[in-house]
């Protein structure tokens, strides 16, 4: 029996930050700069007091409304998120609860951001595989604005905010082999330098500081776009060859490929390098923005609901960023 990706839905926050408004914001930047610049339109941000696990577990609700299980046949559950209710006890831990999933599932969370989708399925069909668990509840959730600075342009037009809900279990689309890869000599390109053990918050830590136009604390989060950017160009077309590989499959053999959904400009030059036609290349985020771990189950939902899914087909999925961490995989349709 194949194991694979049985079901996904999806939640986004009610709020949406719409381009007009942050060009309001900031001065030199027009609606249609940001759009031009990255790909997005509008992006759906939480609201105060809407965390991670409210955004997982309504996304995990319409996944049971959707009939395709039901929460007292969970036996396992994933959360990806960097953006955890506390520093313990485990968010996983409290969805079992708020979800009514019974005390002999198993849970943890696991901390990787635009890679951990792919990371989920590997873990997932791991533990289905060797008979830990039969229907794994995958759940990737993101809140990045909690951790921006208002005035920090270079982020806050990129990222937006969602859930995503799979059910991994036996006779699903089959995922495949993967190729998943680590360089954490990458970690200051895309950091939040304070809060953990390493550098605690203080005063000194909450001292704002100017950097090309946008305003950010040791705080915040802070990303080096060029230097995320030239990770990405250098690891990602190398893994895509890998995946091919390991499945004795070639580049004209994939139906459709899903990337992380990171911004427009990196998707186009990905696209082009690995010479991706563009019909067989899927970019849905113009009005959702980057979601992080989520950007991957929602653009399979989307593309599924658009009807760009056949049986047989075969689609390459890749996530790639902070860490640095990628991974990627096939799945079967």
């Amino acid at each position: 029996m194949d194991i694979g990706i049985k079901a996904i839905e999806y939640t986004l926050p009610e709020k949406v930050l719409t381009n007009e408004e942050l060009a309001q914001i900031y001065d030199s930047w027009t609606p249609e700069k940001i759009l031009t610049k990255t790909g997005i339109a509008a992006r759906h941000v939480v609201s105060e007091g809407e965390c991670a696990s409210d955004l997982a577990e309504t996304a995990a609700i319409k996944l049971f409304e959707s009939g395709v299980i039901s929460p007292k046949d969970i036996d396992f559950i994933l959360l990806a998120t960097q953006s955890p209710d506390y520093q313990l006890p485990t968010t996983a831990c409290i969805l079992q609860d708020r979800l009514g999933i019974p005390q002999t599932a198993g849970a943890f969370d696991f901390n990787l951001g635009c890679s951990a989708y792919i990371y989920g399925l590997a873990i997932a069909k791991g533990l289905v595989s060797i008979g830990v668990a039969q229907n794994v509840l995958l759940l990737t959730a993101e809140t990045y604005t909690k951790h921006i600075h208002r005035l920090d342009k270079s982020t806050r037009t990129i990222f937006g905010e969602a859930a995503a809900a799979t059910l991994i279990g036996h006779n699903g689309h089959a995922i495949g082999d993967f190729d998943l890869g680590t360089d954490g000599s990458g970690k200051n390109a895309l950091i939040i330098p304070s809060g953990g053990a390493r550098l605690p918050r203080s005063e000194a830590t909450a001292k704002e500081y100017e950097d090309n136009g946008s305003i950010r604390s040791q705080d915040n989060l802070f990303m080096d776009g060029a230097e995320v950017f030239n990770f990405s160009i250098r690891v990602v077309p190398q893994s895509v060859k890998n995946v091919l590989e390991k499945h004795n499959l070639a580049l004209a053999d994939i139906d459709l490929f899903v990337f992380h959904q990171a911004n427009k400009f990196m998707l186009d030059y990905l696209r082009k390098k690995i010479n991706i036609p563009r019909e067989k290349f899927y970019v849905n985020m113009q009005d959702i923005g980057n979601t992080v771990s989520a950007t991957i189950p929602i653009a399979l939902k989307r593309a599924e609901e658009e009807g760009r899914l056949h049986k047989g087909d075969k689609i390459l999925l890749s996530g790639f960023g902070v860490g640095f961490s990628w991974g990627s995989t096939i799945i079967t349709y």
